[in-house]
């Protein structure tokens, strides 16, 4: 399998100009941890995750470092932690120029890159713009996906792309849904608010021409947590 068969294709991003609190508004409304930054032809800058906004002026965070530790510290690396603590927009931010994978890049790669980098996740590039990402949660998917059944040489694309058109045309609300197809088998993970949509969910899948087998995973949000998540 490769990051095409796994990756999250609809990402939330930011430009470089993007306030501070913006950003953080929008990680906290899409209950995402980072969003990658873009220019404006699409190609990525850098990421600002929730780590990125730990040490901040305005709440306090940012670092205070002892006066000896200031000794030893180059003038260029106060500079960048001062911009880091009190810039106000994502190029200020971000972590820049972050590693990349191209769709075709395997699922035992990604694993390789995530551990080594010790990141939770890794965007997708091809012809030079972002197309997806791939975070630890999709690459586990993946991988016991593929347990589940002989894979061929090659995932079809565009069969995943058919259950996530087809579970959006039942009217499913697919924020915290997700796809992987392998051998023409679907597994469907993530949560909804009812077993009713739990089940529409795999009667959509099963009506995609090419679907073999679907492997219902979705699991059903406690009441209080779908208040949260959905209120305007």
């Amino acid at each position: 399998m490769q990051a095409r068969d796994v990756m999250t294709e609809a990402v939330f991003t930011v430009g470089p100009e993007t306030a501070v609190a913006a950003i953080a508004a929008l990680l906290m409304e899409k209950r995402i941890s980072a969003v990658p930054v873009l220019d404006g032809k699409g190609a990525i800058l850098g990421i600002v995750s929730e780590g990125d906004l730990m040490r901040r002026r305005e709440s306090g965070t940012e670092r205070h470092p002892s006066w000896w530790l200031s000794l030893l510290s180059e003038p260029h690396e106060r500079a960048l932690d001062y911009v880091k603590s009190h810039g106000g927009h994502a190029r200020d931010v971000m972590t820049p120029d972050p590693y990349t994978v191209t769709p075709d890049t395997s699922l035992e790669k990604i694993a390789e890159i995530l551990e080594r980098r010790h990141i939770k996740r890794v965007p997708v590039v091809a012809d030079g713009r972002l197309v997806g990402i791939v975070s630890r949660a999709d690459l586990l998917r993946g991988l016991i996906a593929r347990q589940a059944g002989p894979v061929p040489e090659r995932d079809d694309p565009e069969l995943k792309s058919a259950v996530e058109a087809a579970l959006k045309e039942a009217g499913l609300r697919t924020d915290f849904l997700s796809v992987v197809v392998t051998a023409g088998q679907a597994h469907l993970w993530g949560s909804v608010n009812s077993d009713a949509e739990r089940r529409a969910a795999g009667v959509a899948a099963e009506n995609v021409p090419g679907v073999t087998a679907v492997r219902n995973e979705i699991g059903i949000l406690p009441r209080n947590v779908r208040a949260a998540l959905w209120a305007e």
